[in-house]
């Protein structure tokens, strides 16, 4: 009986010791701080393209996928406004063009023939006249005619030397041609509808869409045949080149993360290799992306932070929306969270 109180008491103990190290060891788990995994994706500078000019799209003269150089043409745009605009100021470019030639030419020959003759008919007149003048005033002298008669052979010269005069002005107007000022109006009608034109011409040369850098054709917006507004995103063109990583990264993890650090990251599309980053740009992100409300269990608000990063070195293969993994040292003083972008 002693014996079987014994076992009894032994059982006893043991249950006793198996729940304490089954405790302890929940305690242990539950109290476990996770392993550091910061991850990211890989971003890189993407470049719409767009036309100043409203039209219809002719023809693309790349695929998406397609790897294009800096000037190449992608797109041809058909706009028979900018054609009907050309059109008119050439028709204007003409007609000023013509007044100008008359303004700097003058007359005609005929013309100045013409005021000639009339210059000289003009002449003759008032030859005439002056010598029915001389006459007349001899003969007033010596009392034969009368004060009146020679008052209105004297008003009879004076026209016609008036008239000489006027017909002198006529000729030298038809040889001269334009005054200088019309001259310089014409010659400015001409420049103005040249700059018209030069403008029609830039417009005409937006019809065609080129590449702004080396890179390759991300995406195409619309269809062959559709109609696209001005300013309109017709293809984008990514510089795969220009690469970096984004992170969102909670506000206690930034202990050892400061503009400048340099991280290790792994991108599990290109295998276990490690890369070195540098982290160039850290800014808190919207009030949306606060983790935990103000006050719970008794801590304070914290915010996700937006990390970026460069590769200090060209990565080979890397695409835009590949995960990139932080990889960090396991610390006690750090503990990591999976952060997801």
């Amino acid at each position: 009986m002693n014996q079987e109180k014994k076992g009894s008491l032994l059982l006893g103990l043991a249950a006793m010791l198996a729940v304490v190290i089954i405790v302890a060891l929940v305690g242990v788990f539950a109290l476990h701080e996770e392993e550091v995994l910061i991850t990211g994706e890989a971003e890189a500078t993407e470049y719409r393209i767009s036309g100043k000019v409203p039209g219809r799209i002719e023809m693309f003269l790349a695929e998406e996928g397609d790897q294009v150089k800096k000037g190449d043409t992608l797109v041809v745009i058909y706009s028979p406004e900018v054609e009907a605009k050309m059109a008119q100021a050439q028709a204007a470019r003409a007609m000023a063009e013509a007044v100008n030639v008359k303004a700097q030419n003058g007359a005609r020959h005929e013309q100045i023939v013409g005021a000639y003759e009339l210059w000289q008919k003009a002449l003759a007149g008032e030859e005439i006249y002056r010598k029915s003048y001389e006459r007349t005033q001899h003969l007033y002298e010596r009392g034969v005619v009368s004060a009146q008669k020679r008052d209105e052979v004297e008003a009879q010269y004076k026209a016609a030397v008036a008239t000489t005069k006027a017909a002198h002005s006529q000729y030298q107007m038809a040889v001269s041609g334009a005054r200088k000022e019309d001259k310089a109006a014409a010659e400015a009608q001409v420049a103005q509808v040249d700059g018209v034109i030069q403008e029609v011409e830039l417009a005409r040369s937006e019809r065609y869409l080129t590449s702004p850098i080396d890179g390759e054709v991300a995406e195409r917006f619309p269809k062959t045949g559709e109609l696209v507004g001005q300013g309109s995103p017709v293809m984008s063109v990514v510089d795969l080149n220009d690469a970096w990583f984004t992170f969102a990264v909670r506000e206690d993890m930034l202990q050892d993360i400061k503009v400048g650090t340099t991280l290790q990251v792994r991108i599990p599309a290109l295998g276990d290799n490690l890369y070195p980053v540098e982290v160039t740009y850290i800014k808190a992100m919207g009030t949306y992306a606060t983790w935990r409300s103000t006050k719970q269990n008794g801590q304070y608000d914290v915010r996700t932070f937006d990390v970026k990063a460069r590769p200090l070195s060209p990565i080979a293969d890397l695409r835009p929306g590949m995960t990139a993994i932080v990889v960090r040292e396991k610390t006690s003083s750090h503990p990591t969270i999976v952060i997801q972008k």
